[in-house]
């Protein structure tokens, strides 16, 4: 080995260690902060001590935050979806939202048999009170035109007649 190729190769295995050393640091670092305790903490052990078991509960507990639009309605859905056992996708509840509403959730159907009949289809997925009222998903509202538990409603309609809101490629 020449003495380039050994230069080289030391300041590699030094860049190496100083590396590890620093993201150890900053870890440590991190973690301190993560874990010190507030100065009102600090003045009683027990409090610290309980506020560090605590804190991964807190996390569990926070709530997801979802934009109110479209978009954060399907994401939303999906995650109730999910614990549920709804199956679907993101893009088979899109595709058959915009053939059903255009993404409005406000959108009422005023003259098909239903309508006639005084049970207009409504939402997002166009779903009527009766269907809602069976496909209901606990945890959302009981509100036809909320966008979320109509979506989440349709689906687990969907899911029961065909499947899945995947396999739905017409008014359902």
């Amino acid at each position: 080995m020449t003495a380039r190729t050994q230069t080289v190769t030391s300041r590699i295995a030094r860049l190496r260690r100083l590396s590890a050393t620093g993201i150890a640091t900053a870890g440590a670092a991190a973690i301190a902060l993560t874990l010190a305790p507030s100065p009102a903490q600090a003045a009683t052990p027990a409090a610290a001590s309980t506020a560090a078991v605590d804190a991964p509960v807190a996390k569990k507990a926070k709530k997801k935050s979802y934009p109110d639009n479209l978009d954060g309605w399907i994401k939303e859905s999906l995650d109730i979806m999910k614990k549920h056992d709804i199956p679907g996708t993101y893009e088979g509840l899109h595709r058959n939202i915009m053939r059903e509403s255009s993404g409005n959730p406000k959108a009422q159907n005023n003259w098909d048999i239903n309508a006639q009949n005084g049970t207009p289809s409504k939402g997002l997925l166009q779903v009527i009170q009766p269907t809602f009222n069976a496909y209901h998903v606990p945890g959302t509202p009981h509100d036809l035109t909320d966008p979320v538990a109509n979506i989440t409603a349709a689906a687990n309609y969907a899911a029961d007649r065909y499947g899945s809101i995947d396999n739905v490629d017409s008014a359902y």
